[in-house]
């Protein structure tokens, strides 16, 4: 198999360091294809462990300087993964609350986004499109393999999200848009019933386009005015954490 530097449409990915395998081998160790090490390294005992637990399970080892300069690992990239990119669907129970990205385009936004839904316990992450690549390795190493634990599922469109996740069995999910809006409400001020949800969030630059305020309670997070916005994936944390207390 050809190694070759990552594009949106292959059907590979890469996990750039040990954590990043050691995520991937945890929860998802059917993806990988194989694993590189840099030659002339010594191990320590995380990383000669981390190896072994690949070799029993048959996972292709190879050592290989080139590969770490076709996929411009940094120096202190010590051991990478190819892995196939999973194919998967949110979960659907009346039970189970959604985060909404709404064209989402920096990586390192969205990779923090990632390791704090699954901070606070939340498993599915709907991707409006066009957007930031999920599976791009910068993505995957600010999500500190945050990414390996969510339900990940794209959409061209926020109503083809809607039409397959917005009712189930008959009952509506809740929607909460977070935008400026003159009927939106405070987050602390929020009760919540349940956590058939959807948390929705716009672009860093551009935000939530104004119709989400017709089919969604808009929500804002007060602020000192001494500040322009919040940071994306700032926004995106406070409004995770808050909601999962309530």
């Amino acid at each position: 198999m050809k190694l070759s530097r990552y594009k949106h449409d292959s059907e590979f990915s890469y996990a750039l360091g040990a954590t990043l395998v050691y995520e991937l081998l945890k929860t998802q160790p059917e993806l990988i294809q194989r694993v590189f090490v840099r030659p002339g390294i010594s191990y320590g005992e995380d990383l000669a462990k981390l190896i072994a637990e690949l070799k029993t399970r048959h996972i292709d080892i190879l050592e290989s300087s080139k590969a770490f300069n076709i996929l411009n690992a940094k120096d202190n990239c010590l051991l990478m993964a190819e892995f196939r990119k999973p194919d998967t669907n949110l979960e659907w129970t009346t039970d189970t609350p959604h985060l909404v990205l709404v064209n989402p385009s920096d990586a390192g936004n969205l990779g923090t986004i990632m390791r704090s839904a699954v901070a606070f316990g939340y498993k599915n992450l709907a991707i409006i499109t066009p957007a930031v690549d999920p599976y791009d390795p910068k993505v995957i190493r600010a999500s500190m393999g945050a990414v390996f634990h969510l339900n990940i599922q794209q959409f061209p469109t926020f109503d083809n999200y809607q039409s397959q996740y917005g009712e189930t069995d008959g009952r509506k999910r809740a929607l909460y848009a977070f935008m400026l809006d003159q009927n939106a409400k405070q987050l602390q001020q929020l009760s919540l019933e349940d956590s058939y949800f959807a948390l929705i969030f716009g672009n860093e630059a551009s935000g939530l386009p104004v119709e989400f305020a017709k089919i969604a309670q808009p929500i804002f997070i007060p602020q000192s005015p001494n500040v322009d916005s919040l940071n994306l994936s700032v926004a995106t944390s406070i409004a995770l954490y808050t909601f999962r207390q309530k």
